[in-house]
């Protein structure tokens, strides 16, 4: 596998007031049509809670933007609830005449940094304006699992509805910072809203050096099942790019039991310039016989996002 990187598409406008921090996290994809692409992200404003928004780009050039969202479309529940402290796209979904989207859930917390949870809006109006399902999460922390859960992805098929999502583990203390750890798991529902969890690892970590994998992304080609995600090393992968995240790459037979392949994912961080330390957070989709990326670069977003296309399988 080779990606061909293309550069750039969006770097965050600190202008709006809900971006005022410079974010563009975690960038997710929706067809509108042919022609053009909608592509929601996670902005940040002045107090570090997360809002979501979106801009529009040519399908073909996806580099041109044909329109950027000046409001935010979802943003932070009232004071209390599982996202008071910030809403973060993660997957977007036609239901119907609905447009679903599922996102993560913030909120701070004193003897760790933040708790995640999984929450679900709606859309009648073809994604432009979303409206929560529910002021409580789809997902969050069971006896089974005792830590948090985020960063859903979700694939239909049929009347068969399949999330793979980050399930923490644990929380250390390293270098003065509560530090978390987090693999991929697997669910399985009838309806999209009630999920059956057995606490199936889909992606888990490779070594004892690494504790961080996340935003999955799936796509089934014949009767292979793939996926791309996110991973990074516990030691100092804020600041040291050996350290810091990668994109990685498994396939699975039936979508529950994968085989890591990260070497044969084909893109790493550039030489230099916005993607030069990381590389995070990826969706990959097809367009016209072609297969993209769209990717975070340095700093989890606050260099905006970027794509490439893949030349060779």
């Amino acid at each position: 596998m080779k990606w061909n990187k293309k550069g750039l598409i969006y770097e965050p406008n600190t202008s709006f007031e809900w971006n005022s921090k410079g974010y563009a996290s975690v960038p997710t994809v929706y067809k509108i049509s042919e022609d053009v692409l909608r592509i929601y992200f996670t902005a940040r404003d002045i107090d570090n809670k997360t809002n979501i928004s979106y801009i529009e780009v040519e399908a073909d050039e996806p580099s041109n933007i044909l329109y950027i969202h000046e409001k935010s479309v979802l943003s932070y529940g009232k004071i209390g609830m599982f996202d008071d402290c910030g809403a973060m796209v993660s997957h977007v979904i036609d239901v119907d005449d609905e447009v679903w989207m599922y996102y993560i859930g913030w909120n701070v917390r004193n003897t760790i940094a933040y708790h995640n949870s999984i929450g679900l809006a709606i859309s009648k109006d073809g994604g432009i304006t979303f409206e929560k399902f529910s002021e409580g999460p789809l997902f969050d922390r069971t006896y089974q699992e005792p830590y948090f859960n985020a960063a859903p992805f979700v694939l239909k098929e049929n009347d068969d509805w399949k999330m793979w999502y980050l399930s923490n583990t644990k929380w250390m203390e390293y270098e003065g910072k509560s530090e978390p750890f987090y693999h991929i798991k697997y669910a399985e529902s009838e309806n999209g809203i009630d999920w059956k969890r057995e606490g199936k690892v889909a992606i888990d970590y490779k070594d004892e050096n690494e504790c961080g994998i996340v935003r999955a992304c799936v796509l089934k080609d014949d009767n292979i099942y793939k996926m791309w995600y996110a991973h990074r090393n516990l030691q100092n992968y804020r600041t040291n790019k050996n350290s810091s995240y990668r994109i990685g790459y498994a396939e699975s037979d039936n979508g529950i039991d994968w085989t890591r392949k990260d070497e044969n994912v084909g893109i790493d961080v550039s030489e230099s310039g916005w993607d030069s330390e990381m590389i995070e957070y990826p969706f990959v989709y097809d367009h016209k016989g072609k297969r993209y990326m769209i990717y975070n670069g340095n700093t989890f977003g606050k260099t905006g996002f970027g794509y490439a296309v893949l030349e060779e399988y």
